[in-house]
């Protein structure tokens, strides 16, 4: 019984382990998808999401031929 009952820790304590390392995966290929851009690429991709956020128009949309 006592060796059953280790047996289940000790699972348990691997899949905890096994938990962290693919956390640790996940936030590692997060971080080299945000340093993968420059510097003028992060500020244009700010300054959009801040005239789209203050209802400014980004000059993306189709024109609509009205003035």
């Amino acid at each position: 019984m006592a060796q059953r009952r280790i047996a289940w820790w000790k699972l348990l304590g691997m899949a905890g382990v096994a938990g962290v390392a693919a956390g640790g995966v996940l936030v590692a290929r997060n971080e080299r998808q945000r340093k993968a851009y420059t510097s003028d690429e992060v500020r244009a991709r700010l300054q959009e999401r801040m005239s789209q956020a203050n209802g400014e128009p980004d000059g993306t949309e189709e024109a609509t031929g009205q003035p």
